[in-house]
């Protein structure tokens, strides 16, 4: 095999990449980094104006389409719809994601379902169509790459239905990276950290002694920024990770292994 230079292993050019929940936050993060690497992204997110609003951050030819990964059942179709208007999809972000804090004992399976209906089965219905087109295209391969989280690796309080849903995506990433990294397609994730986000700023605002307690546990004394998740998941897109499947890549300062 001919040796790579820097830019041929690390560019995205000729690829197209879907990124859900790519309108804000991380998944807006992921999906400029993608754009910057040369790839053609399209975001999608159950919010047209926000998407749309996204849209020009991350290039001129960014495309959008509004979906909504709550709706498993809706979703084959959905998919369909995405990959008719937008064409293959080289790479595949399920970034999407919502959490409900809440104690155990005073939740029931509802509260876990609406939690894992967008993590998990949603992702999972998405991920057969594009996956499907993946492998009929035998020259083309794929890259499948899922946001986990910290919460898979640590205990936290109060959220057991996103514990549940992203250890679930542990599971995932290693069993689809075994049935299908033999047929061209990558399976991997990244899992954040404490990263410095509206979300994280709503959740910590005005309550110091849980701002110290997450600093205390991160080694690097400092929040990941949105882009440190971006640019970890260009390179699990890139041919740099050509042999690189069924694994999670903890970017998170250290804080899973702090003390």
């Amino acid at each position: 095999m001919t040796f790579m230079n820097m830019q041929q292993a690390y560019s995205l050019d000729g690829q197209t990449a879907l990124v859900t929940g790519g309108g804000s936050g991380i998944g807006l993060a992921i999906a400029k980094c993608l754009a910057a690497s040369g790839a053609q992204v399209i975001i999608v997110g159950r919010r047209r104006d926000v998407l749309e609003t996204a849209a020009p951050e991350i290039g001129a030819s960014t495309g959008i389409h509004v979906l909504d990964l709550a709706d498993v059942a809706g979703m084959p179709v959905a998919a369909a719809e995405i990959l008719a208007a937008h064409g293959p999809i080289d790479i595949l972000i399920n970034n999407a994601g919502n959490t409900l804090k809440k104690p155990f004992v005073d939740s029931d399976m509802a509260d876990f379902d609406g939690v894992f209906d967008v993590h998990v089965r949603g992702a999972l219905e998405l991920t057969r169509a594009v996956v499907r087109q993946q492998i009929a295209d035998e020259d083309r391969g794929g890259s499948v790459i899922f946001t986990s989280s910290m919460t898979a690796y640590i205990g936290q309080p109060n959220v057991l239905g996103y514990t549940v849903s992203k250890t679930a995506i542990s599971g995932v990433i290693r069993g689809l990276a075994a049935e299908l990294s033999s047929q061209g397609v990558r399976v991997n994730g990244v899992a954040p950290g404490w990263i410095d986000t509206d979300l994280y700023r709503k959740a910590t605002d005005g309550d110091l002694p849980r701002q110290q307690k997450i600093m205390s546990r991160i080694p690097m004394n400092a929040l990941g920024q949105p882009e440190d998740i971006g640019w970890a998941c260009a390179f699990l897109a890139s041919k740099a990770a050509r042999y690189v499947t069924g694994q999670t890549i903890l970017v998170d300062g250290g804080g899973a292994t702090g003390f």
